[in-house]
């Protein structure tokens, strides 16, 4: 297990490393003059080198490269283009610790919902729960998230105002209450994209292990029929699930551009917007390698806790 860890923490390192070279390479093809877009038209030369020359810009690209890279991974992100110059690595965590929180709430309300609802349609199969489920589950996912997120405004923060809840959302303080009335709202919304998703997929994977031998063997032998269920089936279906719900930690990390901007929310998403039009690119150079750099990890949880439900599978 230690050999499997330490290779995949080299792997993740190949993969920044290739992303930074990506991100840097994408950010230098932008047309025009970075100092020029920043600065305006109306700048003259003096102002534009000195512009180049205090961030760097007039260096040739592989020193641009190598002096941006250690920077970051030294924890020099380097100094905003906005006006003021702010550092940009303080910007960024907070903006991620902003997102971690959402993220998090999302999931605690998402995963076990859309677990259960899967093993429910799987367990009734052709059912009309199963039918109610899955229509459920598609309608919701084929909502844009600003339709949903609209809805839920209107509906609920709008429409029933003796629930408390806020219109728009504000990084929550401390206590469970403010947690959840903050943020209930936009976790529902990322949930309605995560739920037919998981949900569909925890149901293929419960019918498939349902047909396999061992159930029937398990049944036979007098084992209870839940436990068979939980302590059998579910360690086997819900693996396929366990790597969509990785891809998911990077999409809430870093991409809940929408849900952010709808509920005026904080978060990582919202920098990028913010990032993109100022043409702030060591900001967002900064964000997007922040992004890959979740979701090479969770890939990683993924395949460890691959090991855990199932022993079978030899991570060595």
């Amino acid at each position: 297990m230690s050999r499997y860890i330490i290779r995949r923490l080299l792997l993740l390192a190949v993969t920044m490393l290739v992303t930074s070279l990506i991100i840097f390479g994408l950010t230098q093809v932008i047309p025009g003059d970075v100092a020029q877009l920043i600065l305006g038209r109306e700048a003259g030369e003096q102002a534009l080198a000195d512009f180049r020359a205090e961030f760097g810009l007039d260096d040739p690209l592989p020193v641009q490269y190598v002096n941006w890279l250690g920077g970051f991974v030294t924890g020099d992100w380097g100094r905003s283009f906005t006006s003021g110059n702010p550092a940009v690595r303080p910007l960024v965590m907070e903006r991620l610790g902003n997102s971690m929180r959402l993220a998090t709430m999302t999931l605690i309300i998402s995963v076990p919902v859309s677990i259960l609802l899967g093993v429910l349609a799987a367990l009734w199969e052709d059912s009309w729960l199963d039918n109610l489920i899955s229509v459920l589950s598609l309608s919701v996912v084929g909502l844009p998230e600003f339709v949903t997120g609209l809805l839920l405004i209107n509906g609920i923060a709008l429409g029933i105002k003796s629930l408390g809840l806020p219109a728009t959302s504000s990084v929550p303080d401390g206590t469970l209450e403010d947690w959840i009335r903050q943020l209930i709202l936009p976790s529902l919304t990322a949930t309605f994209v995560l739920l037919g998703y998981i949900a569909r997929l925890t149901r293929a994977g419960v019918l498939d292990e349902l047909k396999k031998p061992y159930v029937r063997t398990a049944t036979l032998k007098g084992l209870p029929y839940r436990a068979v269920i939980f302590k059998h089936v579910l360690r086997n279906a819900l693996l396929p699930t366990i790597t969509v719900i990785a891809l998911s930690v990077g999409w809430l990390i870093g991409g809940l551009v929408v849900i952010e901007n709808v509920y005026n929310y904080p978060g990582l998403g919202a920098l990028m917007v913010d990032a993109v039009k100022q043409k702030n690119l060591l900001m967002l150079q900064a964000i997007v390698m922040v992004t890959i750099f979740f979701f090479a990890l969770a890939n990683l949880v993924a395949d460890l806790l691959y090991a855990v439900l199932n022993p079978r599978i030899r991570l060595e």
